[in-house]
């Protein structure tokens, strides 16, 4: 009863008085007709009020704090979303070989990591350490570049960074609220870096890394570099350093494993031996030291000089204890051309120090004409660090050692030991020297430059004897460098063997010449590093190898003409 007073004792209205209830019946009660219909109680109008002001209060609070408190900060987070600046990377300049081959050139990266080109370098064999590599331009995490350009780590691409790098160019970029770019609108295009033509023949070079890989695993060397250089511009026509590295492998910087093993290759695949390595030269500076003395007017070259297998010095502290300074064979009676030809130590010893009767040379006028060809100083290549090596004399020695100069120490610096280092790039430039008459002339990579020159003033009839003994090196029998001897090409050539390591065990071996002999165009260097004593197999024989690819596959550089490629 409480339940239907509550409900039904409620103010009715006049149409609810005088409803009929006999006619519900008819009523459209799909059009709610014959309903009652009561008022909304102020409660409710209330609730709905107040939760209608709170969320107006916070919306416009929101608004407020989007329009007004933080407005400038959300405005510019706004507009970068929507439109960017960024930085187009611009394309570094492709590098070629003398021949008109691309070693170096520009890629798409299809793994789709970068958004601008990747470097590509070729796949010959043997040029890892004169090409060099780069770092990429890098960005963080934001996705933003710290470092827009690229950078020459090693080698060409180091040396002639500022060449090859070219001017980077920037655009706007406009994004949707996802983060996915809508459209790209460049400012400006940037400028592609230059294309460098090399003077190096990279088959060349492949060639002669590959008969010098083969040769270091045949004979046990632990590596080798070698080079051949125009003796007039100072262009250089090859040059390999054996091992190597893929420059490829260290831009893209993921093969975690192999740059590891280069690392921890013993055998320094990075160094480029031709330019940095030190090495002791040996028999290759007695061409240096024979003109040296018909220079100083130390020896008739006529004169003969007999060569037992040694000369004995007393030792006035202990007679019965005399010092002997051996040669490697038993020569005989020799002159100077022959000197030369046959590598005596003896006659060597003898103009260098003195002998009996004959003058020597001393340790400060050797040392002089050593510095004048340029060993001991800086070619001024620019690939590769360079090391200036040692030219040993007294002050090197009382500063190293502490210790006085000896006879014997002139006697060994005379043959190309005690302490002397040179680099094959030093070798090369000297020999260069004396099959121009005269001209040290700097290397250099880039085809058609003409390298600085610096005129020795010579003698030419002095020069003439060394060539003709280096001549007599390739064609006498007995001389150390047959294996260069050819009926196509006349070659100069000088072998040289230098014993290193404890109580030397281990020998390197060198060749060094110029071609062709009657008019001299390109001199060659080669040096196999670090083989057991007892190895057979000489630089002369592997420079030998080198020259027959020569003969076959580039025989203009050989001075060979036509008719006698068809002969």
């Amino acid at each position: 009863m409480r339940w239907f007073r509550k409900k039904y004792t409620s103010t009715l209205e006049l149409e609810e008085v005088l409803l009929d209830s006999s006619n519900i019946p008819a009523f459209n009660q799909a059009r709610l007709e014959g309903k009652r219909e009561l008022p909304i109680p102020p409660r409710t109008m209330y609730v709905v009020g107040v939760t209608s002001a709170l969320v107006a209060a916070l919306f416009f609070s929101k608004i407020f704090t989007l329009q007004v408190t933080e407005g400038a900060e959300f405005r510019a987070i706004a507009e970068n979303n929507s439109v960017n600046q960024a930085v187009i990377i611009a394309e570094r300049g492709v590098v070629y070989d003398r021949t008109g081959e691309m070693v170096v050139w520009n890629e798409v990266d299809e793994r789709g990591i970068h958004d601008f080109p990747i470097r590509a370098y070729t796949d010959r064999l043997g040029l890892g350490q004169v090409l060099g590599y780069v770092s990429y331009p890098k960005k963080d995490n934001r996705g933003f570049y710290f470092r827009t350009e690229y950078l020459g780590r090693n080698g060409v691409e180091a040396a002639y960074d500022e060449q090859l790098r070219g001017t980077n160019g920037s655009k706007i970029v406009v994004v949707d609220a996802h983060g996915q770019t809508v459209s790209e609108h460049a400012i400006s295009g940037g400028i592609n870096g230059k294309e460098i033509t090399l003077s190096i023949d990279a088959e060349l070079s492949e060639a002669m890394y590959q008969i010098i890989s083969t040769s270091s695993e045949k004979a046990g060397f632990r590596s080798g570099a070698a080079a051949i250089m125009d003796i007039h511009t100072g262009e250089l026509l090859a040059m390999t350093s054996f091992p190597s590295y893929d420059p490829e492998i260290m831009a893209d910087g993921h093969e975690v494993e192999i740059i590891e093993s280069y690392n921890t290759d013993d055998r320094l695949p990075f160094l480029n031996k031709v330019i940095s390595g030190a090495y002791t030269p040996g028999s290759i500076v007695k061409p240096f030291v024979a003109y040296a003395a018909l220079s100083e007017d130390i020896i008739d070259p006529m004169k003969e000089i007999v060569s037992t297998g040694e000369i004995v010095i007393p030792n006035p502290y202990n007679p019965s204890n005399p010092a002997h300074f051996t040669d490697w064979r038993a020569h005989g009676v020799m002159t100077m051309r022959e000197a030369i030809a046959f590598s005596s130590n003896v006659y060597f010893y003898i103009i260098g120090g003195g002998y009996g009767d004959q003058k020597g040379l001393g340790i400060t006028k050797m040392a002089e004409y050593f510095r004048l060809f340029g060993l001991g100083s800086l070619t001024g290549i620019n690939i590769a660090q360079e090391q200036a090596g040692v030219v040993p004399d007294p002050a090197w020695k009382q500063e190293v050692f502490n210790d006085d100069w000896r006879l014997g120490d002139t006697y060994f610096t005379a043959i190309g030991q005690f302490g002397f280092l040179t680099t094959p790039v030093q070798m090369l430039r000297a020999y260069s020297a004396i099959a121009n008459g005269g001209t040290l002339v700097a290397p250099h990579v880039i085809k058609g430059e003409q390298g600085a020159t610096t005129d020795l003033g010579l003698n030419e009839e002095y020069l003439q004897i060394v060539h003709e003994g280096m001549r007599k090196t390739v064609i006498l029998n007995g001389g150390t460098a047959r294996s260069l001897e050819r009926s196509d090409v006349a070659i100069a050539a000088k072998s040289g063997t230098a014993e290193v390591g404890a109580g030397n065990a281990y020998v390197n071996s060198w060749a060094a010449g110029f071609f062709p002999y009657e008019e001299p165009q390109y001199a060659f260097i080669l040096m196999m590093d670090k083989a057991p004593r007892s190895n057979a197999l000489g630089a002369t024989r592997i420079m030998g190898d080198v020259v027959e690819w020569m003969s076959v596959h580039r025989p203009e550089y050989l001075g060979i003409k036509e008719n006698q490629e068809n002969e």
